[in-house]
């Protein structure tokens, strides 16, 4: 089966072909919002929608030239229903249903969530299951016990900023131009170890929640109250950093602990951190476990992942029929 991911949740219009029989992918298209947004410095809905609109069946044809494919050898179709931008989520979700009406093949509605949680099932080699998955991204931070397709277990979850929104705050009130997380990334690499050492939260408490609004607030008074020069800005940048990335590495053990898993899966789009992925490959070699990344391009929203989960629920009998409804809010634990 040949199936085409469609990807609108956000401020990404993505498609991608999964091919069931030979399983790879076949091709994949992406446009970025970025520039539309930075001038608002962060993602206008409305503006979202209709740039989704007026980009998607340009990026269909694209892609389907670049496959050798027409669309009567489309197979089925994945969807991205939620969650997400409502109005982006229904632009999506309205094309996949014409298309799927037009071409009489089934059509399904896929979790936007475990789209990147099975990002790394497009490389090689990809983890087998059962593994732990850090799903990192502007609105998420999860730890998953990956039991199979469609078996989760929720180990840990931010109870208020994720990792990509603290990234994105931080870089924000020091000025960063958006898209902030990955400048202050980059900014944080030209700072000095050790001028600036902020809390690792809730290190201190069982389990694997996260919380890093305080550390936010910690870096804002830190701003506030020094010089503002360049220099302090990186140092800044690189004490945030290392506190976020020092979190996440302390309860990614406390979660292979307690699953007994060898198996590490970084997703989402702050798994193409680089220096986050230095310090979990550092830290797999240690404890021996295999880890696995997405290729960039996959960490940041994109239509191969919805294709891939698409095709492997559509091989096990999956259909969302002539119904699905664009979902804002939809937890991993529902599915």
């Amino acid at each position: 089966m040949k199936i085409l991911g469609i990807e609108t949740s956000c401020d990404e219009t993505a498609l991608g072909i999964f091919d069931t029989e030979t399983n790879r992918l076949l091709g994949h298209e992406l446009f970025s919002q970025i520039k539309l947004h930075a001038q608002y410095g962060g993602v206008v809905p409305e503006l979202a929608s209709r740039d989704h609109v007026r980009k998607i069946s340009f990026l269909l044809n694209n892609l389907l030239e670049k496959s050798n494919l027409k669309l009567k050898n489309l197979d089925g179709i994945a969807v991205t229903k939620g969650p997400g931008l409502v109005g982006a989520l229904m632009v999506g979700v309205s094309f996949a249903q014409g298309l799927s009406l037009s071409l009489n093949i089934p059509v399904l509605g896929v979790h936007h969530m475990e789209g990147h949680l099975l990002a790394p099932m497009l490389e090689t080699p990809a983890p087998n299951y059962p593994f732990v998955a850090l799903l990192v991204s502007g609105g998420h931070t999860l730890l998953v016990w990956v039991k199979n397709l469609g078996d989760y277990e929720i180990l840990g979850e931010s109870i208020d900023d994720a990792v990509g929104e603290a990234f994105d705050k931080t870089a924000k009130l020091m000025g960063l131009p958006y898209p902030g997380g990955p400048e202050l990334a980059k900014l944080a690499e030209l700072g000095r170890p050790g001028i600036f050492k902020f809390t690792r939260p809730m290190i201190d408490r069982p389990g694997c929640d996260f919380s890093f609004s305080g550390l936010k607030t910690q870096v804002l008074n830190s701003y506030k109250n020094s010089d503002q020069t360049s220099q302090t800005k990186a140092d800044i940048a690189h004490g945030f950093q290392e506190a976020v990335i020092d979190t996440l590495r302390i309860k990614i053990e406390r979660a292979m602990e307690l699953t007994q898993s060898k198996n590490l899966v970084l997703a989402g789009g702050v798994a193409a951190n680089l220096k986050l992925r230095e310090k979990i490959k550092n830290l797999s070699l240690r404890q021996n476990w295999s880890v696995f990344f997405p290729r960039p391009e996959f960490c940041t929203d994109n239509g191969a992942m919805i294709a891939y989960v698409g095709a492997m629920r559509l091989l096990r009998g999956e259909c969302s029929g002539s119904e699905i409804s664009a979902q804002s809010r939809w937890s991993l634990g529902e599915l």
